[in-house]
C-alpha cells in the first residue's frame, strides 16, 4: 500500500491525456446515507479550477441528465467489492481532519475510488457534504471531455456514518487509464456554499491507474503481471515527470505524470508503474532542477530502443534468434583487427549495394569477402550509439542503442536486427566484433545533464566516471551489449580519463578500471584501452592499470616505428616494439596486450604519412610534399607503404589495420575525422590496391603459419633472439644516425609444436643501400627470401620462397636498397 505524505498530498500534481472514451465512466445512480437517502444534485457554479486554482472555462449550468453517482455508508455495506487494493493516499483539510482516497482494482477489471472524510469539525445542523470532482488533464482546459457534460465537472454527495466519517464512492473503466482526479468539498450551511480545500489552499488531486512502482531495475521494464515499471535516477532534481506520447511524431506528449517524492521516490531513484500502457509508443521525463520554469522532455538514459522523436519506445525489445551464433572466442594473440565506420565503409554509390542499405549494419555482412580477403579476423567498429551529428560519433548522446541510421529503414527495430544479424554472420565467418566506445563524455545535448549534471559530470561534458552512478550506467551499458547483441569486446576511448576521481585527479585503483576487469560478463570479453582524447586530439600517454585484464592500444609503437621510417629514432626503441613493447607490457601481461596500428581514423592515413610532412604526425613525405609524378619520389612512398604493414605484422602484438589504408584513402593531408572521405570501393581495383591487398594476405597467413615466433602470448626468450648490425656485430643501439637493425628469430627446438625453421629480419631505414651479413643458417638448411620491401610487384613477397645465393664464397649476405625491410626463413635444402 502506497501512502502519500500529508505535507506532499495537497501538492497540485500535472497531468495531460490525450482523447480517451469517458463513456466508460461508471457512476451508480443512488446516494445513500446512513441516516437518509437524497439525491442531491443542484447548479452548479465553482468560481475556480479544479487544479492549480484557476478559473474554469466550463462549469455546469443545469443538472446532469441521468446521474450515476454512488454513495455507499461506510457503516452499513462495504465500500467496494474489491480484488486488490493497489493504492492509498492521504490528505489534510484547511478545517481539520483527513481525507483518505483509496484506490482498488475491482473483480470485473475496473478501477474502484473510495473517497473518506474522518474528524472533520463541521459547525449548523446541514451537514451535507459533496465532493466536487472532475477528470483532467494538467489543468481544466485540457481535461479529459465528459460525453454527456461539457465541463467534465460532477458533485458527489458523502455518505455518513455514525462515526461521522463520509464516505463515496467512484467506479472508472481500466481502459481510461492514467487519469488525474481533482477534487474539493462543498458544505452546504444555512443555503450558502462553503469549499473546503487542503491545508495548502489547493484542490485534492490524485491518479488513477498509476501505482507506487518499483526503483529497479532503471529504464522501462515488465512485470509479471503486464505492468510496465519506469525508473529514473536523479538525486538533485526537484521534481520529475514521466511524459508518455502516443505519436512518435508529436512534440508533445499525450500524458504528463507528475512522481511525488514521497510516494514515487527511493532514495535517488524515481519510479511509477501503470497497467495500461498499450496506446503509448514513446516515453521521456521533464527534470525540474533550481531556477527552471518548464524543462524540455529527455531520453530515459537507459532507453533501450530509441523512437523515432529520439525518446524512449515503449516496447520489449525485438527478440532475436541467437539458437546458431557461436562466439569465436580467439585468444587475444590471434587477432587481427579491422577498424572500420559503419556508414563510410559502404555509403558510397560504389559499394554498388542497394540505397537502402548502405552505410548499414546490413551492409558490412554484404562487404564479408572484403574482409576475409585481408585475412582479418575481427572487426573494431568505431563509435555506433547514438551522437552529436554535428561533432561525430566521438560524442555520445546515449549509452544503450545503436544509431538509428545505421539501420536499413532508420528505425530502432530494424536497426537492432540488422546489427544481430550483421554479428551472427561474421561469427559464422570466425570474425569477431568489437566496439569503440566512449564512457568518458557526451555531446552537449545528452540528457543526463539535464536529468542530474552534479552527479553524472565533474566539469563540463566530462563525465566522472568516479560516481558509483556512473560507473553503474557504464557497467549496465556494457554488459547490455555483451548479452544483447553477443559482442565480443570493447576499445575504450580516451581511457585516460576513466582513472579520473571526483575532481579530475587520477586515481591509483579507479573503481570503474577494477570493476570492468573482474566483471564476471565483461572480464570475459576483450577490453582495450585507448588514451586517445578526440577532445584534445592527441594521445595521454600515462601508465594504465590494468589487473592483467586490460589491453591497450599501443600509441608508442605507432610512433617509435613512424619515427624510424622517417629517419628521427633510434634502432632500440625499433626494437622493443618489435619484441612485444615489453616497457609497457612485461609486468604481468605479455605482447598479445599490445594493439598494434601505424595509422587511425583520427590524423593522416597511411598514404598521407608518406605524402605529407608534418612534425604533430611524425611523417614523412619522401621528397616533395602532396601529389607529385616523380617516379622516385613514388617509389620511396610504395616501399615505406610496404615497410609500415610489414613492421606491423611482423612485430609480437595485434595488428590493427585502419578502413581504407588498403587502398590508399587519402584526406589530402588533413588529419580531422571530419575530412575523411567514405571508401572507394572502385579504388579496389588500382594496381596500389591490388598488391597491397594481396601483400596484407600475405603477411596475415604468414603470421599464422609462424605463430610461434609472430603470435605469442608471452615473450620471447632472449636465447630465442640474436639482434645484428650490418655485419652481425651488435647494433648501435644508442646511435642516432645507425639506421639499420636486423634480428634472427630461433626456433625453440623443446617446443614440438614448433616449427623448426629459423627466421631473419632486416630493415634498413637509411638513404643508402646496405648490404647485410647473413647469419649461417642451421645445418641442412638455407635461406630463403620471403619478402623484400624493395624489390617490384609482383616479386617483393613470395610464399614459396627464394633462395639466397652466395655472392662471396664462404660469406652469405644480402643487399638491400634504400628504405627496405628483408625477411628470410630457413628452409631444408633438399626442399
Amino acid at each position: 500500500m502506497s501512502m502519500l505524505s500529508l505535507s506532499s498530498a495537497t501538492q497540485p500534481t500535472c497531468l495531460t491525456c490525450g482523447t480517451i472514451k469517458i463513456s466508460k465512466l461508471i457512476i451508480a445512480d443512488s446516494c445513500k446515507y446512513g441516516r437518509r437517502a437524497t439525491q442531491s444534485f443542484g447548479r452548479m457554479d465553482l468560481g475556480q479550477n479544479l487544479v492549480f486554482g484557476k478559473t474554469a472555462k466550463n462549469i455546469i449550468k443545469g443538472l446532469y441528465h441521468n446521474p450515476r453517482f454512488g454513495i455507499l455508508a461506510a457503516s452499513t455495506l462495504p465500500v467496494i467489492q474489491t480484488a486488490e487494493k493497489l493504492s492509498t493516499y492521504l490528505f489534510r483539510t484547511e478545517k481539520g481532519g483527513n481525507v483518505t482516497v483509496i484506490i482498488t482494482r475491482l473483480k470485473d477489471g475496473k478501477y474502484g475510488v473510495n473517497v473518506e472524510i474522518s474528524s472533520l469539525q463541521l459547525t449548523g445542523n446541514d451537514a451535507d457534504i459533496i465532493m466536487s470532482w472532475g477528470v483532467f488533464r494538467s489543468d481544466s482546459s485540457s481535461r479529459i471531455p465528459i460525453h454527456s457534460s461539457d465541463s467534465g465537472i460532477f458533485e458527489t454527495p458523502f455518505a455518513i456514518d455514525s462515526l461521522n466519517k463520509f464516505s463515496a464512492e467512484l467506479e472508472f473503466d481500466a481502459s481510461l487509464a492514467p487519469f488525474y482526479i481533482s477534487f474539493l468539498l462543498k458544505w452546504h450551511l444555512d443555503g450558502e456554499t462553503v469549499e473546503i480545500k487542503s491545508h495548502r489552499k489547493t484542490n485534492f488531486c490524485f491518479p488513477v491507474g498509476v501505482k507506487s512502482g518499483r526503483p529497479g531495475p532503471l529504464g522501462v521494464s515488465y512485470s509479471a503481471d503486464g505492468s510496465l515499471n519506469f525508473a529514473l535516477f536523479s538525486r538533485n532534481a526537484k521534481s520529475v515527470i514521466l511524459c508518455l506520447f502516443d505519436d512518435s511524431s508529436s512534440e508533445e506528449p499525450v500524458i504528463e505524470i507528475d512522481l511525488d517524492p514521497y510516494v514515487n521516490r527511493s532514495g535517488d531513484i524515481w519510479h511509477v508503474s501503470m497497467d495500461n500502457a498499450m496506446n503509448f509508443v514513446s516515453y521521456g521525463y521533464r527534470v525540474k532542477n533550481d531556477g527552471q520554469e518548464k524543462s524540455s522532455v529527455v531520453l530515459d538514459p537507459y532507453s533501450k530502443v530509441i523512437a523515432e522523436n529520439s525518446l524512449g519506445k515503449i516496447c520489449k525489445e525485438p527478440t532475436f534468434d541467437w539458437s546458431d551464433d557461436v562466439r569465436p572466442n580467439l585468444p587475444m594473440e590471434k587477432l587481427t583487427v579491422y577498424r572500420l565506420n559503419v556508414m563510410d565503409f559502404t555509403r558510397d554509390a560504389s559499394s554498388n549495394l542497394p540505397d537502402e542499405i548502405r552505410g548499414t549494419f546490413s551492409a558490412i555482412s554484404e562487404k564479408l569477402h572484403h574482409l576475409k580477403d585481408l585475412g582479418v579476423n575481427a572487426v573494431l567498429l568505431e563509435p555506433i550509439a547514438p551522437y552529436d551529428k554535428l561533432k561525430g560519433p566521438y560524442y555520445p548522446s546515449h549509452f544503450f542503442s545503436p544509431q538509428n541510421s545505421y539501420g536499413p529503414h532508420g528505425d530502432s527495430t530494424s536497426t537492432i536486427n540488422s546489427m544481430n544479424e550483421m554479428v551472427k554472420r561474421l561469427h559464422a565467418n570466425g570474425i569477431e566484433v568489437l566496439l569503440e566506445v566512449v564512457v568518458t563524455h557526451t555531446c552537449d545535448s545528452s540528457s543526463l545533464a539535464k536529468i542530474d549534471k552534479p552527479s553524472y559530470y565533474y566539469s563540463n561534458n566530462a563525465l566522472n566516471c568516479a560516481h558509483p552512478v556512473v560507473q553503474q550506467l557504464i557497467l549496465d551499458s556494457l554488459k547490455h551489449w555483451v548479452i544483447n547483441y553477443h559482442i565480443d569486446g570493447f576499445c575504450f576511448i580516451d581511457s585516460s580519463s576513466m582513472i579520473n576521481g571526483f575532481n579530475g585527479e587520477h586515481l591509483s585503483r579507479p573503481p570503474l578500471i577494477e570493476a570492468i576487469a573482474f566483471d564476471p560478463v565483461l572480464s570475459k570479453t576483450k577490453i582495450i584501452a585507448d588514451s586517445f582524447d578526440p577532445l584534445l586530439n592527441s594521445t595521454k600517454e600515462i601508465q594504465f592499470p590494468h589487473w592483467k585484464k586490460w589491453a591497450e592500444m599501443n600509441s608508442r609503437f605507432c610512433s617509435d616505428v613512424r619515427n624510424y621510417l622517417r629517419g628521427e629514432s633510434l634502432v632500440s626503441n625499433l626494437a622493443t616494439r618489435l619484441c612485444g613493447s615489453g616497457d609497457i607490457f612485461l609486468n604481468g601481461r605479455g605482447p598479445a596486450f599490445s594493439f598494434n596500428f601505424v595509422a587511425r581514423n583520427h590524423g593522416l592515413s597511411l598514404v598521407d604519412l608518406v605524402s605529407f610532412s608534418s612534425a604533430s604526425e611524425l611523417s614523412w613525405n619522401c621528397g616533395e610534399e602532396g601529389a607529385t609524378k616523380k617516379r622516385t619520389v613514388l617509389e620511396t612512398r610504395l616501399k615505406q607503404i610496404r615497410n609500415f604493414l610489414f613492421i606491423l605484422y611482423v612485430s609480437l602484438g595485434v595488428p590493427v589495420l585502419n578502413m581504407g589504408d588498403e587502398c590508399g584513402q587519402s584526406s589530402g593531408g588533413k588529419i580531422s575525422v571530419k575530412e575523411r572521405k567514405p571508401f572507394n570501393w572502385k579504388s579496389l581495383k588500382t594496381g596500389f590496391a591490388v598488391q597491397t591487398i594481396e601483400f596484407i594476405s600475405f603477411l596475415s597467413s604468414l603470421k599464422i603459419k609462424r605463430s610461434d615466433l609472430l603470435q605469442r602470448r608471452e615473450f620471447l626468450k632472449v636465447e630465442n633472439i640474436d639482434w645484428y648490425g650490418p655485419d652481425l656485430s651488435l647494433p648501435n643501439w644508442e646511435d642516432p644516425t645507425s639506421k639499420f637493425l636486423a634480428m634472427s628469430l630461433k626456433c625453440d627446438q623443446n617446443d614440438e609444436n614448433a616449427l623448426t625453421s629459423d627466421m631473419f629480419v632486416a630493415f634498413n631505414g637509411g638513404d643508402s643501400p646496405v648490404t647485410a651479413t647473413l647469419p649461417p643458417p642451421r645445418l641442412g638448411m638455407e635461406w630463403v627470401r620471403l619478402v623484400d620491401t624493395g624489390l617490384p610487384y609482383p616479386g617483393f613477397f613470395s610464399t614459396t620462397g627464394e633462395p639466397v645465393v652466395e655472392k662471396i664464397p664462404g660469406s652469405l649476405g644480402y643487399q638491400m636498397t634504400p628504405h627496405s625491410c628483408v625477411l628470410l626463413e630457413a628452409r631444408n635444402v633438399d626442399g
